[in-house]
Order: structure tokens, then sequence, then C-alpha cells
């Protein structure tokens, strides 16, 4: 099988890129500049290209069995001056990636969308079909690209009959993280995480190979035209916590304050400091809860406890020793 991969050098396209490899794939590979193509993996052809142009995209996408566009600008906390270059980049360039794979006949076609298409869920566990509801705002730039990404680049694509799979996982961690969690984490392992926000956030927690392995599940199993959920477990950051303190002996943070604080400064931040206002928004009263029963009977996917996925990734901070960077 030949598949062609964008976003191959991001946190989630390594680990789908060695996954890949590891059950026979031939990877083809696009990166933005040949620096970032050093960091692939023996084995792995890869094309200089950026998804917004889809004359560098072409060569390299041809011949395909399958496409995986992973490729996205994945930030929370940036300022309004940075909002068109985040559409551009998820909601056009999805649309230019799609649209080749389309143009060239692809027979397969897997989109990453997220979770956070579907806002807050206010407690409720939902499923594929689900709508946000159309007034309710963004928690953030990113949220709102991955939405229009979604529902008016993909699924209108299904519709029209593209031969395309969506994916929505949860909250990605694990080795090789760069966004805002693993600063966290990184002070989590060095014991100096004694106070947290939001205790009763829920998110969905999902290992990063766990995804991976799901995004091939979906190239391999799934139905063109459908989406499928890839979620782990539903915790609040305290369980979360908790299961680390369980998994690594690290205790958790001792002192929670409540929610509405991070709300609160949120809304005085709005005007003067929008980005520290989008991430406290982040923090507050957020629940992303969603249901894997799709992806667990068509696609035969199963999400490891956070417990395992924690310790691993623990490990590899500590392995690193943990840089203060």
């Amino acid at each position: 099988m030949k598949a062609f991969v964008t976003g191959s050098t991001g946190f989630l396209g390594r680990h789908l890129v060695a996954d890949l490899l590891a059950h026979s794939y031939a990877v083809t590979a696009l990166v933005r500049t040949l620096d970032r193509a050093r960091s692939l993996p023996p084995g792995v052809n890869y094309v200089p290209g950026d998804v917004t142009r889809p004359a560098s995209m072409r060569a390299g996408m041809r011949g395909a069995d399958v496409v995986f566009h992973v490729a996205a600008w994945y930030a929370v906390g940036i300022y309004p001056k940075d909002y068109a270059r985040m559409r551009r980049i998820n909601v056009e360039g999805a649309r230019r990636v799609l649209e080749l794979a389309g143009e060239l006949g692809v027979p397969k076609i897997v989109y990453t969308s997220s979770v956070a298409v579907f806002g807050h869920t206010h407690g409720q566990s939902v499923d594929e079909a689900y709508r946000r509801n159309g007034a309710a705002p963004f928690a953030s730039e990113y949220e709102r690209t991955k939405y229009l990404a979604h529902y008016e680049v993909a699924a209108p694509l299904q519709q029209r009959g593209l031969p395309l799979v969506i994916v929505c996982p949860g909250l990605i961690y694990g080795p090789g993280d760069t966004s805002w969690w693993m600063t966290l984490f990184r002070l989590y392992a060095r014991r100096r995480l004694p106070v947290m926000i939001g205790p009763d956030n829920v998110l969905t927690w999902v290992h990063v190979a766990d995804v991976a392995a799901g995004h091939r599940l979906a190239a391999e199993r799934g139905r063109a035209g459908e989406t499928y959920i890839l979620a782990g477990p539903p915790l609040t950051y305290r369980e979360f916590f908790q299961a680390c303190e369980r998994a690594t002996g690290l205790p958790a943070p001792l002192l929670w304050l409540p929610a509405r604080l991070a709300e609160v400064a949120a809304y005085s931040l709005r005007h003067a400091h929008p980005a520290s206002a989008e991430l406290l928004q982040n923090a507050g009263g957020i629940c992303y809860l969603a249901r894997v029963n799709k992806a667990r009977r068509e696609l035969g996917w199963n999400p490891r406890p956070v417990e395992e996925g924690m310790r691993e990734t623990i490990e590899w901070l500590r392995a690193g020793k943990l840089s203060t960077n």
C-alpha cells in the first residue's frame, strides 16, 4: 500500500508514519522544508511542499492508494493577527488536499478532524451524528477553523462522493508532544505543579500511538463517507492527574482552583490581551465528551488506559532529563 501523508513531521504525523512503516506501507511524506525531512525515519520518501499549494503535492500524491491529511496548525492562545493564517492552513489547506486527492482518483482518503468540532458538550457524551448549537461561541480560533474544515469542506466532499473517511481524535497526549499540555506535563514530572485550575473540566484523553493506529484502521476498515471518533477515556482534570499519580507515583496537584476563575479572567482580558483570554477560556468550564462505540465496532480500535499512556509519557520526559526549555 502506498500512502501519502501531510503533516508528517508533526506530533501525530510522526507517529502515523512510524505506524504505517511498521505495517509495510510505502510512505511518501509532504514536508515544508528539507530541514524537517531529517526528522523522518529511514525508508520514507519525501517531497517538499505546502498544503495550500496543490501543484507542490501533485507528483507525490499521484499513484497513492491512500492519502492521510493530518496537517493543521494546532495552537490555543493566538493573536487575532494570526487568525487568517490559521484559517488558510486549517480550512483552505484541507480543501486543497482533499480536492486534489479526488482529482487524482485516490481510492481512500483519511482526514484528521477533532472532537473539538462538537464544541462544549455540557456533560453529554455525543456520537458522530451530533452537531453543535450553531449559536454557541467557539472556545478558540483553532476550534472554529476545525469546525469549518469539517462541516464546510470535508463533509460536503463526502456527500459529493469523495472516498473520504473523517476521524475525530480527542485530546492527544504522549511522547513528542510540543503543545501547551506538554508544558504542564513537564512541570508535573518535575513535581512543580501543585496547583491546577478546572477540576471538573472533562476531556477524552487519547495516546498519540492509538490515534495513529486509528488512522490506519480507518483507511483499512473504515467506510467511505463515514466519521469515526477516536477518543480515549473521559476524565475530569482531577481524575486525569489522579490516574497519573497511580501510574507514576508522582503526586497530583494539591490545590484546585474553580474553572469560574478562568472564565472571569478570560472575559476581563478579551480586549487587551486576546491571546491570553483565549488560553484561559479553554481552562474554564470545558467539556468535550464523545463516544467511541462506532470505532470499536467497525474499526476494531481500542485505546489504552491513561495510566499506561502517561507512564510512558513521563518516562519519555525523564529520558530527556526534563528540559526546562
